[in-house]
């Protein structure tokens, strides 16, 4: 339920860019459809687990200066900034996150189902910020070398399965480490 409520703004675009309308249009009407789909589910979000998801309120918030710019500017370039934008954000938090607090992102996220050493937690956080800094130029540069129907694909199909296959590693890096919390108690 979770995994589609996340996906919920990114499918509302895919689907409304792929609706048969006028195809010159179909990213601003994406757009216009995406917006209040992350509102829709930062709504959704906040009445099921009684707290806002930060990472949904970013994405909020980039995609309404973004999409919103796109739509009155009719600058299409403004819409395909937004992935970047939110990698580049994450990887500064991620970054922040090794200097201010005691544990990293990582480890805030993951801590609890696995024991690794600090360090590992350093490493496997660190690996996320140049995993985020890497999406951020891959987007990039398929939206302004490939087509728009091209960047459309790779911002669903293409960071997904990225980001599936990041993550797994990520996994088998950390589980190479670990002591479940299981074994440990």
């Amino acid at each position: 339920m979770k995994f589609l409520l996340d996906q919920f703004p990114i499918i509302v675009f895919f689907v409304a860019y792929f609706v048969p309308h006028d195809r010159s249009q179909a990213l601003f009407v994406a757009t216009a459809a995406a917006i209040p789909a992350s509102l829709i589910q930062v709504a959704i979000h906040r009445l099921l687990y009684r707290r806002f998801d930060r990472g949904q309120l970013i994405t909020l918030a980039l995609l309404a200066i973004l999409g919103g710019a796109t739509l009155l500017l009719q600058d299409k370039r403004y819409i395909m900034w937004k992935p970047t934008a939110v990698y580049w954000l994450f990887a500064a938090v991620f970054l922040g996150s090794q200097f201010v607090g005691g544990k990293t992102v990582t480890q805030r996220i993951m801590g609890h189902a696995l024991a690794v050493p600090a360090a590992i937690w350093r490493r496997a956080n660190l690996s996320w910020v140049v995993f985020f800094i890497l999406m951020g130029i891959a987007n990039l540069f398929v939206a302004f070398n490939f087509s728009e129907a091209t960047w459309v694909k790779y911002k669903l199909f293409g960071t997904m399965a990225l980001f599936f296959v990041f993550t797994l590693a990520q996994f088998a890096y950390l589980s190479h480490y670990a002591e479940t919390q299981q074994e440990k108690g």
